[in-house]
């Protein structure tokens, strides 16, 4: 019963990463029917940062439907709890102001996304980590040094702060951007405190997928910046070059992170 469960779980997410990756190519590339997903209409570089945060979801879910460890799936399903419930409550303030249909369609929306997470985080959190590679100190440092400024930008982002991102932001997207990020950091928080590698491979896993969709618009995104926004795009370059770095060294080079294959004790 167990494993059919087991493979049940697999099955489900997996096919849920794979439809999150169609989704992704409808918002990098903005085809109207992924575009019209967002709760409004919004500028290029605010659907690219959309799909960047799909692609990060959809590969963290993929590998995780495919290697098997459920242990490793606390750390995103918080993440996307605390991203949901924030969007949720956020939505049905808009709509108790505004009265748009809508809203309240994306309010229980993101309820129900939340709910969902909320029961694959205590499901999940049952399950021992397989695999018996520690996480590489350099790797639980950076993801504190992530955590704290995922944070501080959430906090920024939540207020509406100016000039946070590299283009002007619409405020309403700037607030779910806010908890996207606030969701992240915890995530993040919480990887760094765990002492098991696959704690941290799939963070960056997602990190390197988001990395992938942003660097080529936000570089492209020096010709047109406007001087109010060009520091936060240099110091957003900045972080994506650096945790692609992180991310390629120790999935595929180091020596001792790079077999993407369950590692077990001995005798395991």
């Amino acid at each position: 019963m167990k494993s059919i469960t087991l493979r049940a779980a697999s099955y489900s997410i997996g096919f849920g990463g794979i439809l999150l990756l169609i989704l992704t190519a409808g918002y990098t590339f903005q085809m109207p029917w992924a575009t019209a997903t967002w709760p409004w209409p919004d500028s290029r570089l605010s659907y690219v940062f959309v799909a960047s945060i799909l692609a990060a979801i959809a590969t963290n879910i993929l590998w995780l439907s495919v290697i098997g460890e459920w242990g490793t799936a606390v750390s995103g399903a918080v993440n996307l709890l605390i991203a949901a419930v924030g969007m949720s409550v956020f939505m049905f303030q808009l709509y108790a102001s505004r009265g748009q249909q809508s809203l309240l369609i994306y309010g229980i929306v993101f309820a129900l996304f939340a709910l969902y997470n909320l029961g694959f985080a205590l499901w999940s959190r049952r399950f021992a980590i397989q695999d018996r590679r520690t996480a590489p100190r350099p790797v639980r440092i950076s993801f504190w040094i992530f955590a704290t400024v995922l944070l501080l930008v959430a906090i920024a982002l939540l207020t509406r702060a100016p000039a946070i991102f590299p283009w002007p932001l619409n405020g309403d997207s700037s607030v779910l951007f806010g908890w996207i990020f606030l969701g992240a950091s915890v995530s993040f928080a919480y990887a760094a405190t765990r002492p098991r590698w696959h704690d941290s491979k799939g963070q960056l896993i997602g990190f390197l997928a988001y990395d992938v969709i942003l660097i080529v618009p936000f570089l492209g995104h020096f010709a047109d910046v406007t001087p109010d926004h060009l520091l936060s795009l240099i110091i957003y370059v900045i972080v994506l070059v650096y945790s692609g770095a992180l991310a390629i060294y120790y999935l595929l080079i180091n020596k001792e992170t790079r077999n993407w294959a369950i590692e077990r004790e001995a005798g395991a």
